[in-house]
């Protein structure tokens, strides 16, 4: 590994207390996807419904990263929502 490809190489803390702020971080995503897709059912511009298309996917896509960087945490535990 070159010098350059260790500076753009984004080291990750996964450490149990970064785990923690994940878990609780990952939780309120999927709240907030939630909150949206019910603001899709109510809205009738197409316009609105393809914005919030386009965030809940990204909001997908961060939570997929997040699940990549604990592997070992199963799904129920990141659908919890007893914490």
């Amino acid at each position: 590994m070159n010098i350059q490809q260790y500076m753009d190489e984004k080291i990750e803390d996964k450490s149990e207390d970064s785990k923690k702020k994940h878990m609780i971080y990952y939780r309120s995503l999927s709240k907030l996807i939630t909150d949206m897709k019910a603001e899709m059912n109510q809205e009738g511009e197409p316009a609105i419904k393809e914005h919030l298309t386009s965030r809940i996917e990204a909001i997908e896509k961060d939570k997929q990263r997040i699940r990549n960087l604990f592997p070992g945490v199963k799904k129920e535990e990141w659908d919890d929502n007893s914490n």
